[in-house]
């Protein structure tokens, strides 16, 4: 745990003291270093735990979304490089730094077996998160959207404070594996019915489900590239993996909380995804389409069997890298035309032949073609819920092909059709975003060879 923690946290004077020569290189660099060691935990083991220390453990379900977040921080220090070509070094300086803080923060929240420091770490990513939206935002409206991340983060997760403490008064220990060995206590009451509530909702909230997703294409929609990477591939994960965690413990989840829940996830993946259908800002499209994917995560993680958990864990994992992939897309379409409308960019492909390539891998992941992981996760989740209720059927299949229409439609607006007149000469694509793409896409087809990786 150690050997990429404290690695991770000496990035910090190598942002801080490397030459202004040297900066992107350095960094970069170095962080690809500690992606590449962090490999070694996925590999699967005889043991529950992996480098199991008083507060933090890797298991079979954090290990995977640890990798993902050591493998994303160099890929969002790439792509953020043209962004602050005009920004003064110590600026420069400042924001690789505080994309260098979120790091051990949610390396802790992952792998941490202890509900204190997991509280303590799931909420100090929103610090930097919000200096990254209402400091490098495109918009005035960024400190908007920063406002309504805060209070959407905070109204939430006050409940999920005072359920741990109540926790801790019933049970005399907030250990994960102590937690674990617990009887949840008098299943049917009011307070367990209220705590179940209050542990629930915070994540629900980051995850985001229908109805407490406003945050989530505001905040995106103005954030930076890197921003928006982050948001989409690793703090929306930290909602499904702690919903993942707390019903793994609290046992069976009240039907009365189950029923409304599953309905509104499965419900927003119809909803957001028609939603997606009606956009005209290429961000926005995006960030509704990671709104209904993480709806069916959310419908598999209230089933609570082992097929549904083991299609939520592939699916994050899947949409972690394919939305990162997507918004580096629109970014680099945003870089060239200075616009996120759809109407505004469109017809690219002439122009940039290569960054079609990329557009269509990305697209065709994120419709869940077969043989991608998505299709996997997505088809995983479909059977866990028909075996639960054959009803959901009519709900995931109407969400499926909406998801195709909307990427479909995506790529078309962006690749084909006339180009616009305003758009008189193109800078040409370079290595860096190339290498940025392939960076996302490599891992997803590898994963195809080798999925339990990941499940």
């Amino acid at each position: 745990m150690l050997k990429i923690i404290l690695p991770t946290m000496m990035l910090l004077p190598t942002a801080l003291l490397s030459p202004q020569k040297f900066l992107w290189i350095n960094t970069v660099t170095h962080s690809f270093a500690i992606a590449t060691l962090s490999i070694q935990w996925i590999l699967p083991s005889y043991y529950p735990y992996k480098n199991l220390t008083q507060w933090t453990g890797i298991d079979q379900t954090s290990a995977p979304l640890m990798v993902l977040s050591c493998w994303l921080l160099p890929l969002m220090i790439l792509a953020s490089q043209n962004h602050l070509q005009h920004e003064p070094p110590t600026r420069k300086r400042i924001y690789i730094t505080t994309l260098i803080m979120i790091q051990p923060f949610i390396l802790l929240a992952f792998s941490t077996t202890e509900l204190t420091l997991f509280y303590i770490s799931f909420e100090a990513t929103l610090i930097p998160t919000l200096i990254l939206i209402t400091r490098w935002g495109n918009q005035p409206e960024r400190l908007s959207a920063g406002i309504y991340l805060l209070f959407y983060t905070l109204a939430s997760s006050l409940p999920l404070l005072v359920a741990i403490l109540h926790l801790q008064t019933q049970t005399g220990t907030l250990h994960l594996t102590i937690l674990g060995l617990h009887s949840p206590p008098t299943p049917n009451s009011w307070t367990n019915l209220l705590s179940n509530l209050a542990l629930l909702t915070a994540f629900m909230v980051k995850a985001p489900l229908y109805g407490l997703h406003l945050w989530l294409p505001k905040a995106h929609v103005e954030a930076p590239i890197a921003g928006s990477m982050l948001l989409a591939a690793l703090l929306l994960k930290l909602g499904g993996y702690g919903i993942m965690r707390i019903t793994l413990l609290t046992g069976p989840i009240p039907n009365v909380l189950c029923y409304p829940f599953l309905a509104l996830a499965l419900w927003g993946a119809l909803m957001t995804s028609s939603i997606c259908l009606r956009q005209t800002d290429l961000k926005s499209l995006i960030a509704y389409s990671s709104v209904s994917h993480m709806g069916l995560v959310i419908a598999a993680c209230m089933i609570q069997t082992h097929w549904s958990f083991s299609g939520a864990m592939i699916l994050m994992i899947s949409h972690g890298l394919t939305s990162s992939m997507l918004f580096c897309l629109a970014n680099t379409n945003y870089e060239r035309t200075h616009s996120r409308i759809l109407l505004l960019a469109r017809g690219l492909q002439p122009l940039l032949p290569l960054m079609a390539t990329w557009w269509l891998l990305a697209n065709l992941t994120n419709m869940a073609l077969p043989p991608t992981t998505n299709l996997m996760a997505e088809l995983t989740i479909m059977i866990a819920l028909f075996n639960w209720s054959p009803l959901t059927i009519l709900m995931t299949g109407a969400a499926t092909f909406l998801t195709a229409s909307y990427t479909l439609f995506m790529f078309t607006t962006t690749q084909r059709g006339p180009l616009p007149d305003h758009i008189t000469h193109m800078q040409n694509s370079t290595s860096r975003e190339h290498l940025l793409m392939a960076l996302h896409i490599i891992p997803l087809l590898l994963l195809i060879l080798k999925p339990n990786l990941i499940s």
